[in-house]
């Protein structure tokens, strides 16, 4: 069974590659190369795999998945511009792909148990455009 719970955040970033020329950055990330950043209203989408406790039916109360989701990824987010505000991205260029990682690398250990697993996180960085994440062991990379 998976559970699923989103949450919101606004952020700036700019993603642009610091050993690369200004031309070569503007190639690689268009606009989106901006040296003073743009920003967007992040959704994210945490799913959990796992088996329904015997006692009250749930794989995990979403209260407590919310409570984790706002201590971990909303306040840490929330407003603050990415490359200067959250680590890692003062040296890792904050991409919808990496922003996903990241969110990933700052749930596991706070849902991982035995009755369930983090399964999936799912990143809009707008209505059109999101990435889902799966964890470092399903990536060929």
């Amino acid at each position: 069974m998976v559970i699923t719970r989103k949450v919101e955040f606004s952020a700036s970033h700019v993603c642009r590659n610091p050993r690369l020329s200004e031309p070569e950055n503007r190639k690689l990330f268009g606009m989106a190369a901006n040296p003073h950043g743009h920003g967007h209203n992040y959704v994210v989408e945490v799913s959990l795999a796992g088996d329904p406790d015997p006692v009250t039916g749930m794989v995990l109360d979403l209260k407590e998945l919310k409570e984790v989701l706002n201590r971990e990824v909303v306040e840490p987010y929330d407003h603050r511009f990415l490359n200067y505000e959250v680590p890692p991205f003062d040296r890792v260029i904050p991409t919808t792909e990496n922003i996903a990682r990241d969110i990933w690398r700052r749930l596991e250990p706070h849902l991982n148990r035995d009755r369930h697993k983090l399964h999936s996180v799912r990143v809009y960085e707008t209505p059109d455009l999101y990435v889902d994440f799966f964890g470092d062991e399903t990536c060929s990379a």
